[in-house]
């Protein structure tokens, strides 16, 4: 395997350089963009492993870039620190938000979550994450190797969770995406499944694999 791959969309230059000088350093392959129309362009022909967004940008906010980025784990670095603008971000797709100024020690240990969290395999019959095998033919659930007994929504409910494992899943966007496998699944009803799903995965790992992002919707963290 290469060397893991971050793309730096900045326009301000002092900041851009100390985060590449900091990632060089930790062993990743660092890419720059300095305006949102750049980094469009760059990632039109390449995809890093993780991207870290400024939301103020010449030309394409950091917003309209945002929603033109697809499976590529998103940290926003602003210098807004308004509620509704980080909860505006991380409903759009973003997976991580850090406001500036900000630790450098923190921002990396947000990278390698987030890097952890792509740790993922998809094959035709198989959903995997992190010690979970999903069994797409028979719909029959795995946590490391044990089988555990799933309702139909608690499946739908994980099976949306692993393919978004890299961002927040919202709550209204899992009803609508297991709304064709469960459809007597509701929002009151929602957080009864997740919470029985979450202590079904703990009873054999020992883990909380769920973590609910107050007023947003779940997603999934590795060990």
């Amino acid at each position: 395997m290469g060397l893991k791959e971050i793309l730096i969309i900045d326009d301000d230059q002092y900041i851009g350089s100390m985060l590449e000088e900091v990632l060089l350093k930790k062993g990743y392959k660092v890419f720059r963009a300095y305006s949102g129309t750049e980094a469009v362009m760059f990632l039109s022909k390449n995809k890093p492993d993780i991207i870290l967004l400024d939301l103020m940008l010449p030309g394409l906010s950091g917003e309209e870039v945002l929603k033109q980025i697809k499976d590529i784990p998103v940290i926003v670095v602003s210098a807004k620190i308004d509620v509704d603008d980080k909860v505006g971000v991380l409903l759009g797709g973003a997976a991580d938000y850090i406001t500036k100024p900000f630790d450098t020690k923190e921002l990396l240990a947000r990278i390698s979550v987030q890097l952890r969290n792509k740790n993922y395999t998809h094959t035709e019959n198989t959903l995997e994450f992190d010690g979970i095998a999903l069994d797409l033919i028979s719909l029959t659930a795995y946590v490391y190797g044990k089988e555990i007994r799933l309702t139909k929504t608690e499946y739908a409910i994980l099976k949306i969770l692993i393919k978004n494992s890299t961002r927040v899943t919202t709550k209204s966007e899992l009803l609508e995406r297991i709304a064709d496998d469960t459809p007597d699944c509701t929002e009151n009803s929602l957080k009864i499944h997740v919470g029985n799903l979450r202590k079904k995965l703990k009873s054999v790992s020992d883990r909380d694999y769920i973590e609910s992002v107050w007023g947003i919707g779940y997603k999934l963290k590795s060990a």
